[in-house]
Formats: C-alpha cells, sequence, structure tokens
C-alpha cells in the first residue's frame, strides 16, 4: 500500500485494503502448496522451522505476484521491503536489552548475534544451519555452510521449476544484515558488516564478520 504497483502491463497504481487482502489470501494458499518441499520434519530445531516457514512465505509471495502480472525485478523489490520490515522488528526486539544495557556497538553486536545463535538460527547442523562463530578482537565472526531457508529454495527450484525464486530470495533475505547490523549497533554509523562469500550465490559458506566499529 506504500508503492504503485504494476499489473500485466497496466498503468501503476495503489493497492486498497481489498487488494492487499485478496493478495494475501493467494499467499497462503500456495505457501500451502510449497509447505510439503520445505520437509519441515527433517529441519532438528523450532528456529530452524521457523526461518523455513519465513522463506515458504517469501517465495509464495513472490510467485504470486508474477501471477498477477507483476514484473519480476518489482516482484523482488516488493517483497524484499515487506520481508525487511518484519526481519527489523525481530532485530529491534531481540537486541533492545543490549542497546539499553550498553553504549558500546561491539558489545550490543556480540551479545545480539549470540542470543539469535540460539533462536532462532540455533545451528545444530545440516539439515539445519551449521555455522561456526569465533570472535577477533571486538569483532564477531560467523562462518555459515548451510542454510535451510537457502536450501529450500533450492529445492523448490528443482522441483517446481526457476522463476527466478532464488534471485528473489538473494534480493531480499541476504542483504538484510548490513543494514541488520547497523541496526543492532545503534550507534549512528554504517560498515558494521562485511561478507564476501555467499551461499546462495554459489559460494560454500556465508563468511560474515559483524564488526564493532563502522567502516
Amino acid at each position: 500500500m506504500t508503492r504503485e504497483i504494476s499489473e500485466n502491463g497496466q498503468a501503476s497504481r495503489r493497492w486498497l485494503p481489498s487488494d492487499v487482502d485478496r493478495f494475501l489470501s493467494k499467499v497462503a494458499a500456495v505457501a500451502e502448496d510449497l509447505r510439503p518441499v520445505a520437509n519441515l520434519d527433517a529441519l532438528p530445531k523450532a528456529g530452524n522451522r521457523l526461518m523455513v516457514e519465513m522463506a515458504i512465505f517469501t517465495s509464495a509471495a513472490y510467485r504470486v505476484l508474477l501471477d498477477e502480472g507483476v514484473p519480476a525485478d518489482s516482484a523482488r523489490a516488493l517483497v524484499a521491503d515487506v520481508g525487511w520490515d518484519y526481519y527489523a522488528r525481530l532485530l529491534r526486539l531481540t537486541s533492545l536489552p543490549f542497546r539499553l544495557t550498553s553504549r558500546d556497538p561491539g558489545r550490543r553486536l556480540r551479545r545480539t548475534i549470540r542470543l539469535l545463535l540460539r533462536f532462532p538460527f540455533s545451528a545444530p547442523g545440516a539439515p539445519g544451519y551449521a555455522v561456526n562463530v569465533r570472535t577477533e578482537g571486538p569483532d564477531i565472526l560467523t562462518d555459515f555452510t548451510h542454510c535451510p531457508p537457502q536450501t529450500f529454495v533450492r529445492t523448490l527450484i528443482a522441483t517446481q521449476g526457476d522463476r527466478g525464486d532464488l534471485e528473489a530470495f538473494r534480493q531480499s533475505w541476504c542483504k538484510y544484515d548490513w543494514p541488520g547490523a547497523d541496526l543492532i549497533a545503534d550507534d549512528g554509523q554504517r560498515g558494521h558488516y562485511v561478507r564476501r562469500q555467499t551461499l546462495s550465490a554459489g559460494d560454500p559458506r556465508c563468511d560474515m564478520c559483524w564488526a564493532a566499529r563502522g567502516h
């Protein structure tokens, strides 16, 4: 409802509440069809299942937009914007105790990331999240070698065809960490996150550095 959307080559228009309700109903139906692909029962932790469930709705929303005739680049941007609203709320809530009790951005990041690694990113290993964690000075580094939501999207493509789903995932989920780290650090600076490799880009890991000082 905050941007104009073009469907089926028609003039762009803003959605009304009835349009949103129609969209959500279709997303729920598509998500139900996609859920068996995720094999949620095989995931070892509730947090892992929750994150894959969110990925199911991400893919469902993207596919519904495509079915409605929204161009792929606009569909990716819409899904990414809506997803960020939810993810930012999660980060604000999780980091709130540490932002209230410390003015040190590095401490805020380290404590928040360690809490998130308990839930929802608990890492018992594949098919759940697999991650190696270490600290270097005031920074915390997390090398993820298995990501269940990303695996779900790849399985979806393999079983139901590629509609640009992995790129939609990469443009949303895989880009949240940069602003997310700055949100957690909450010191008015940017550049609290560095990543050179990404699983969804075909790399063997996501090599994440949560940097105490912005760059």
